[in-house]
């Protein structure tokens, strides 16, 4: 009977990793439209920027990248803009780790599947972490991404249809998603949220606002100071 009920329970994750993951594989899509029109136009070539999206799979990081380039900045630049965006991935993974099942091998072939949407999509109420929704919901995101970043690298729709779209505003809003999930499942973030705010308010006056989003994070010390009290 328990092992009916965890196969039951499995199924059920893998079917709400897919139905999360279909709306999550139609915004990473667009998307990936935008990165790889605006790729092309920073002079990378249209095969690189597939094979970078098929292999890397980081949306933020590869935008940062692109960007730093396209600004003049070197190698040295991209690569660290690049780096600050994914170490957001790094608390992320150690919040999933302890759920993976299997092998080390078969551990690391899901922890490629820990993406912004598919780790929310992956969160339980409470507080766990359903490794099976989360594969579920980077499968189907995966040749999304992909496949938008060859239509926007080969097809390269100009920047007055992009904007026609809304694909200028598909990231930002991809990410404020997160943010309001997070403030319904998490009330006390808003502490958090508002700081960052704040923050990025007050530098967009004296800095570029790419800089202002990465300061902003200083706001997370806040939830880790507030998680600490709690615990």
């Amino acid at each position: 009977m328990r092992a009916d009920a965890q196969e039951r329970g499995a199924g059920s994750d893998w079917r709400a990793g897919i139905r999360a993951g279909s709306g999550l594989a139609v915004a990473t899509f667009a998307l990936a439209i935008s990165f790889g029109a605006a790729a092309v136009t920073a002079g990378w070539p249209a095969w690189l920027i597939v094979l970078m999206s098929a292999v890397v799979f980081a949306g933020g990081a590869q935008f940062a990248l692109v960007v730093a380039f396209g600004d003049g900045g070197g190698i040295a630049a991209a690569l660290g803009a690049a780096t600050l965006i994914n170490l957001r991935f790094v608390p992320m993974g150690m919040t999933v780790a302890r759920f993976l099942t299997g092998g080390r091998w078969f551990r690391s072939i899901q922890a490629q599947a820990v993406a912004d949407g598919s780790w929310a999509v992956a969160r339980r109420a409470d507080g766990t972490f359903s490794p099976d929704a989360m594969v579920a919901a980077s499968l189907l995101q995966w040749p999304a991404w992909v496949g938008g970043a060859a239509i926007g690298a080969y097809l390269a729709p100009g920047a007055d249809l992009a904007r026609a779209l809304g694909l200028d505003a598909t990231f930002p809003a991809f990410f404020l998603v997160f943010v309001l999930d997070s403030l319904r499942t998490e009330p006390t973030h808003r502490f958090t949220v508002l700081g960052a705010a704040i923050i990025v308010a007050v530098m967009c006056w004296s800095v570029p606002p790419g800089v202002a989003l990465l300061c902003a994070a200083g706001a997370a010390l806040l939830a880790i100071r507030r998680t600490k009290e709690r615990a």
